[in-house]
């Protein structure tokens, strides 16, 4: 982490005018005797930095050498930072609040403060999220394969993973990589992962492009429903799927049609809405979706 460190450091004196070494260390979590080295290191490599002993010392880049603090604009930042605060909402360290520091050094306030949009990833498993976050991650760093428990529709399996990517889509969490059991790349889901562990086993990177992420890629559907629901369902349909997602009948009820991924999802889904909802194709999947919801009356009896 050295030469981000020097970047940083390099970052920070840029934009302001004097930091001393107690405050360096102090963000960059290193003692000041690192910071020191770090010091000469940047004059050793021609960047003229000053330093100032005394009350009003300090550590700083000579006047002719900074360069134009305005090629990021006020708007520019504030994009930036609320990018960066929605990968703080899942970090395990303080990584990307310390990047916000080196990009508002020297700043106005009202950078930070005139930001409009809040953008939270981290859901409601931000205490279990951020560890598998921040341990996967570190893993895709070093090139180390991970293993794992994992909770899916079959049942439950330990896996072992190349992993290669960190994917926020459809409201979730996934990490990308090539698993070992079925010699393939696949998509693993960070709520239905315990005991996320890193092996020290380094691996080759593989020849695999940079994955696109349409749902077509990771969910393949496999049932095409076709659904008659009540007026009173609309808001929901337009929450899930959109407004363009369902046709109005002329008596008022909506004609819903969505490939799903199988019937287990499009089940569940369906029960969700209980009498507002009318599964009319598949036709063979009406007649197990009564046999559900007989066995539900029993249990009820």
């Amino acid at each position: 982490m050295k030469i981000d460190r020097l970047i940083g450091i390099l970052a920070i004196l840029l934009q302001q005018e004097k930091i001393t070494a107690p405050e360096l260390a102090e963000k960059f979590e290193v003692s000041r005797r690192t910071i020191n080295r770090d010091i000469e290191h940047l004059c050793q490599a021609g960047i003229p930095v000053m330093t100032v002993r005394g009350k009003n010392g300090g550590i700083s880049i000579i006047d002719d050498y900074k360069i134009d603090k305005t090629l990021l604009t006020s708007s520019d930042m504030k994009a930036i930072f609320a990018g960066l605060k929605s990968l703080d909402s899942v970090s395990g360290t303080n990584r990307y609040q310390q990047l916000m520091d080196k990009l508002s050094a020297g700043r106005s306030e009202g950078i930070l403060s005139g930001q409009y949009i809040s953008i939270d990833l981290s859901s409601w498993y931000k205490s279990s999220l951020a560890p598998k976050i921040e341990k996967i991650q570190q893993a895709i760093e070093d090139h180390e394969r991970i293993v794992f428990d994992y909770y899916g529709p079959k049942g439950e399996s330990c896996r072992k993973l190349e992993p290669y990517r960190l994917v926020f889509k459809w409201s979730s969490w996934y990490v990308w990589g090539f698993c070992a059991d079925k010699q393939d790349f696949r998509l693993f889901k960070l709520n239905r992962m315990s005991e996320v562990e890193r092996t020290k086993e380094s691996f080759k990177v593989r020849e695999y492009g940079v994955p696109e992420l349409p749902s077509a890629v990771f969910m393949k559907p496999k049932v095409c429903a076709k659904i008659l629901f009540e007026p009173e369902a609309k808001w929901r349909l337009i929450d899930d799927f959109g407004i363009d997602s369902f046709k109005e009948q002329p008596e008022g009820k909506l004609l819903f049609t969505f490939d799903f991924m199988d019937a287990d999802n499009l089940f569940n889904w369906l029960l969700s809405f209980g009498s507002q909802a009318e599964l009319l194709e598949p036709v063979e999947l009406r007649e197990l979706f009564l046999a559900i919801i007989r066995n539900m009356v029993e249990k009820y009896k």
